[in-house]
């Protein structure tokens, strides 16, 4: 298989409360190959880790029932899930969030609205450099 089929294969799955940054999200991942699964809250990003089995994950901050640090240490404490990729997108203050989330585990970090070139560039790493972080400055 080569580098393109492989990134045409990857399950993202897009956690986000937000039905307009879901669909905004889907239409440009699914333009570049990607199976696209979604979840609006932590309990839903929950059971779509353990029921879908993402390569990897796009992560809002602000959710429902539980934000995305909790979603995020749910993650990490299940074997076979804690080393799917995560890239935090969020409308959360950089200062308050960011170094928390890279600490959680967290390869990329982005705040709304995001450049769809870098999002896709950190995607690219995150799948195929998996021991790197890429480091925003936004």
């Amino acid at each position: 298989m080569n580098l393109q089929q492989d990134l045409e294969a990857a399950k993202i799955l897009v956690v986000d409360d937000n039905a307009a940054i879901r669909k905004g999200l889907s239409v440009r991942l699914k333009a570049n190959g990607f199976n696209v699964v979604f979840a609006v809250d932590a309990i839903s990003a929950t059971a779509a880790l353990v029921t879908e089995k993402p390569d990897l994950v796009i992560l809002d901050l602000g959710l429902p029932c539980g934000d995305g640090f909790v979603v995020m240490e749910r993650l990490n404490k299940h074997d076979r899930l804690a080393n799917t990729p995560v890239i935090v997108l969020t409308g959360r203050e950089v200062a308050d969030s960011r170094d928390r989330a890279l600490q959680a585990g967290a390869v990329a970090f982005f705040q709304k609205p995001v450049d769809d070139n870098q999002l896709l560039l950190a995607i690219n790493k995150a799948l195929y450099f998996p021991h790197g972080r890429l480091h925003t400055d936004d």
